[in-house]
């Protein structure tokens, strides 16, 4: 790989491509850096995702990638992803440091934005880590550098070597960072299940929380479970997390008769995992999922704030 020093020299907005003299010439190199960009596209965008949690800023960060590899003298480079991937690294790492200021003063609990993963395999395609909500959730408090680093290595099985290069570190320091990321996970992540389980405790729960079945839904909840819903201050949602099996409980049970009738449910696919989208005169107003261990559903995680399910209402 050509050394990302090299890559990334004056990427500051003062790097521009060597005139050619030949306009076909320049066209051509120009069909052939778009058709490098689309091929990484997906892949590019599963790094963004996985290191910010939204899709409007993955987005923003690629369109800006883009902007840099369209207008960079490619004649340096000798390995377009790598390129690209150290780009939208370090973008990431920048937008996720001023992402994590913004959200200290976000109205009620942040969860990730969920993506369809059904209509869009290939987000998962080379590996499922760092996708699900609930593990998302663990990586927020992790350092922006501590984050890519570890969606370097858990989900794209970057080695150390090229890792350092790309966000700018010793091999040493790569190697700490991914090891601290890792015990941070270790502390919060727990045991998940197979994936025909994780369906059947989702449908259990929902019927459950229709009714407002607080025996049914005590036996499904961990002791310590959390519920969580992200309204982001745009629509009614509890704006703290509720905790306890019990609490819980209760909670669903007491506005189950406000909150669920007209409500058609229908089965999606979120980050990987089984979900609901719930829709009330044929608009989607949330996406609901729950976390399950062997020990039962120890995350409730609803996804209310509009612009975040946007992408799954469609």
């Amino acid at each position: 790989m050509a050394s990302v020093a090299v890559e990334l020299a004056g990427q500051q907005g003062l790097c521009t491509m060597s005139p050619k003299n030949n306009p076909a010439d320049e066209a051509e190199d120009l069909r052939e850096a778009e058709a490098a960009f689309n091929e990484a596209r997906r892949y590019l965008f599963g790094i963004a995702y996985r290191m910010l949690g939204c899709v409007s800023e993955s987005e923003d960060i690629l369109q800006e990638a883009w902007i840099r590899w369209q207008t960079y003298d490619r004649s340096k480079v000798e390995n377009a992803r790598a390129f690209l991937t150290t780009t939208v690294t370090r973008l990431a790492i920048n937008v996720l440091e001023s992402a994590r200021v913004r959200r200290q003063a976000y109205v009620g609990p942040w969860l990730p934005e969920p993506v369809d993963t059904s209509s869009d395999p290939a987000l998962g395609a080379l590996n499922a880590e760092a996708l699900e909500v609930a593990v998302m959730m663990l990586l927020e408090k992790l350092t922006p550098t501590e984050r890519a680093a570890y969606v370097l290595r858990e989900a794209f099985d970057y080695p150390y070597e090229q890792i350092a290069e790309i966000i700018g570190q010793t091999q040493a320091n790569a190697r700490q960072l991914v090891s601290r990321a890792r015990k941070h996970l270790v502390a919060g992540k727990r045991a998940s299940v197979a994936a025909a389980d994780h369906q059947r405790f989702l449908t259990v729960f929902v019927a459950a929380a229709q009714e407002g079945n607080v025996a049914v839904l005590e036996k499904l909840f961990t002791e310590d479970v959390v519920s969580y819903a992200d309204g982001g201050g745009v629509v009614r949602a509890s704006k703290f997390p509720v905790v306890g099996r019990q609490r819980v409980a209760k909670y669903y049970h007491a506005f189950a008769d406000r909150f669920w009738p007209g409500v058609t449910v229908e089965p999606v696919e979120a980050n990987g995992r089984p979900a609901v989208s719930l829709s009330r005169d044929g608009t989607v107003f949330a996406v609901l999922t729950v976390s399950v261990t062997p020990d039962g559903i120890d995350r409730v995680l609803v996804m209310m704030n509009p612009s975040k399910i946007a992408a799954m209402a469609v």
